[in-house]
């Protein structure tokens, strides 16, 4: 579907983009933080916060499906490269500290 802007036609997802565009210009990406967090809450409020951990396990099974099981562990071999590279590896050892205390009921 598509629609005339002066000489030439516009579609659907142009008008789209250009509407987003506009709406960045106006108010900022920080309207769409916002506007993201509240639909997030309405959605937990609506469904129940388990909502979001069923629809990451639905989306995460078809992902395996599709790129299979090792994607997972090269994803997670960069995120923790990228983790050492920004924070040192004594960071590991701080956080593993940290969730020993929690599961103890430490703080």
């Amino acid at each position: 579907m598509a629609r005339k802007t002066g000489a030439r036609e516009m579609t659907v997802q142009e008008a789209g983009r250009r509407g987003g565009e506009a709406v960045r210009t106006k108010y900022g990406q920080e309207f769409y933080v916002r506007i993201g967090q509240v639909g997030g809450q309405a959605v937990a409020k609506a469904r129940g916060t388990n909502f979001y951990s069923e629809i990451g396990k639905v989306g995460g099974e078809t992902v395996k499906r599709a790129r299979g099981p090792e994607f997972f562990a090269e994803i997670g071999r960069k995120g923790g490269e990228a983790v050492r590279a920004k924070h040192g590896t004594e960071h590991y050892s701080r956080i593993g500290k940290k969730g020993s205390r929690t599961r103890r009921g430490g703080g």
